[in-house]
């Protein structure tokens, strides 16, 4: 029946939008007209948000993960929708056809113009870029190099109102060889080109290292630019205002962590609302769950934007747990970022990204509502899965959740292997792998995978196929299988059923580890050896997140 379905509703699915999606694991919505920080806990690194009428709009670093620059749509700064990626591609291609990572799209800036949705990013080894579209739902255009260059990192552009466009920018002290130093210079009045030198407006120094993520901004006839410095785990936020876009700057700290348990907090953007208020949105870094984004009021004082709230009256403000929501003209029902996937629909999921630039090879959709995984040949010298390039993988999207997925494996050839993985700087892999004529039940560990560590292997069962592809030439051997992790407290543990109704844990805790600048991510791994064989592949019926 449901094979049936699919093909009956294909294309219209693929044109419909998403209904609103509830997590069964995080709300930030109580319901009572109150929020509870993360706003989004999962990682959506740098954030970046704009207000244009009712409609907020957020983007976030994306890095090496394709497809990147995630479009997010609120209408309360609470309740969030993925609607769109911004970039299906990374070039040059010979660095981004493989995982590169932490690199890539590092602190974009969202911005409205003229008419049009503009997203600045830096990318350190290639330059300043740019993307555009007149709807953020749509086709973003192909990226442009707006400054071709190393170092240079964290952009945010401002067009004054006669027309003049400005950006400023961070350094990555790791490629320029200086960092804390903040740049502006002018572009042209679209935004594709420098017209104009840069010139120093601001340098951390000691007392405020680590200067980086500015965002640029005018308010009343001042120019302010706002970011963050201390470091990700330790820093605070700065103020910074001028009567000229190349300053002098006066300086102020308007956020700090202060007596809460909330580190940081790290940068983001401010928005105005439709209504009148203030607010932020920044990121607070959770570890291996990477790094959420959190909401926070702003309230002007003589001129200054206090964040968070400021108890003793030092225009410092502390970021908030729980607060009140921003006003809306309407009311607005409870919608998260979609986890689950019943991979019922002829595109995919937009909470899924790859570890480098798409290839078709890895897999697709398909009409009979699986999503079919290809293995992918590892090269003659494969140390671990940092190298793989075909991980579909998602954010992790609470600190408690289980993920469960229904998987059929199909073999052709001995040693392909497919499962589920927590994927970081250290992974563990629940997979099923061919031996013979049956199916071995391995976890495959590796500490250390991004110093080029070896994996482990651990054997769990010994599982038969379901079934023998009848036809002759190369034929497939199968198992069904239900694959399952459970996370709590940065530990995640796996088990596995053949009914998907009585479960046994298997293997070894985990504990989660990072990626490169981004958080422990989850989802499908799909692969073999290097060898002249026809691929195996992975169908994924569903996977539910629940708690």
């Amino acid at each position: 029946m449901k094979k049936l379905l699919i093909l009956a509703c294909a294309f219209g699915i693929a044109t419909q939008m998403q209904a609103q999606y509830k997590s069964k694991v995080w709300s930030p919505d109580n319901g009572d007209g109150t929020y509870t920080n993360p706003v989004i806990n999962a990682d959506y690194s740098d954030p970046d948000v704009i207000a244009v009428g009712g409609d907020y709009w957020l983007t976030a670093s994306s890095f090496q993960c394709i497809p990147g620059l995630p479009i997010l749509h609120s209408k309360d700064l609470v309740n969030w929708e993925i609607v769109n990626h911004a970039l299906k591609e990374l070039e040059p291609k010979a660095e981004f056809d493989k995982p590169s990572h932490g690199n890539g799209v590092w602190a974009p800036c969202l911005r409205y113009h003229d008419g049009e949705y503009y997203i600045y990013w830096g990318d350190p080894d290639y330059g300043v870029m740019m993307v555009k579209t007149k709807d953020p739902r749509g086709t973003w255009e192909k990226p442009v190099c707006v400054i071709p260059g190393k170092g240079m990192i964290d952009t945010s552009p401002l067009w004054d109102e006669d027309g003049r466009c400005y950006l400023v920018n961070g350094w990555a002290g790791s490629r320029a060889g200086f960092n804390s130093v903040l740049t502006v210079r002018e572009l042209s009045a679209d935004g594709t080109k420098a017209i104009g030198d840069p010139v120093i407006v601001f340098d951390g120094g000691n007392a405020n290292r680590t200067t980086e993520g500015p965002k640029f901004y005018k308010r009343d006839g001042w120019y302010w630019i706002m970011c963050p410095a201390g470091g990700v785990e330790t820093g605070w936020q700065l103020a910074m205002r001028s009567k000229s876009p190349y300053g002098p700057y006066e300086c102020k700290t308007v956020m700090a962590q202060g007596k809460t348990k909330i580190n940081g907090p790290h940068q983001g953007g401010w928005v105005h609302t439709e209504m009148g208020e203030d607010w932020f949105m920044n990121f607070q870094d959770k570890g291996a769950y990477g790094r959420v984004v959190h909401l926070n009021p702003v309230t002007w004082k003589d001129n200054w934007p206090v964040m968070g709230m400021d108890k003793d009256g030092d225009y410092c403000g502390e970021p908030v747990a729980r607060f009140r929501k921003p006003k809306t003209r309407t009311k607005v029902e409870v919608q998260n970022p979609v986890e689950s996937d019943e991979f019922n629909t002829p595109v995919l999921g937009k909470q899924w990204q790859w570890h480098a630039n798409y290839d078709q090879r890895y897999g697709m959709p398909t009409a009979n509502g699986v999503m079919r995984l290809y293995t992918h040949k590892l090269s003659k010298d494969f140390v671990n899965l940092w190298e793989a390039p075909n991980l579909l993988l998602q954010k992790t999207p609470a600190d408690k959740f289980t993920a469960t997925a229904k998987v059929r494996f199909a073999s052709k050839a001995q040693n392909q292997y497919g499962g589920i993985i927590m994927m970081g700087r250290s992974y563990s892999t629940l997979v099923v792998k061919r031996v013979g004529e049956e199916f071995q039940l391995i976890q495959q560990t590796c500490n250390q995978a991004d110093k080029n560590k070896p994996e482990t292997e651990k054997l769990l069962a010994t599982l038969q196929p379901t079934e023998k592809d009848p036809v002759p030439y190369k034929p497939a051997i199968y198992v069904d299988v239900y694959l399952r992790m459970k996370v709590d407290g940065g530990v995640c543990k796996f088990a596995y059923s053949t009914d998907g109704k009585s479960f046994k844990n298997v293997g070894d805790a985990f504990k989660m580890v990072e990626g490169k600048w981004i958080g422990a991510k989850f989802g499908f791994v799909s692969e073999e050896p290097a060898a002249k064989t026809d691929a195996g592949w992975i169908d994924a019926d569903w996977i539910h997140v629940e708690k």
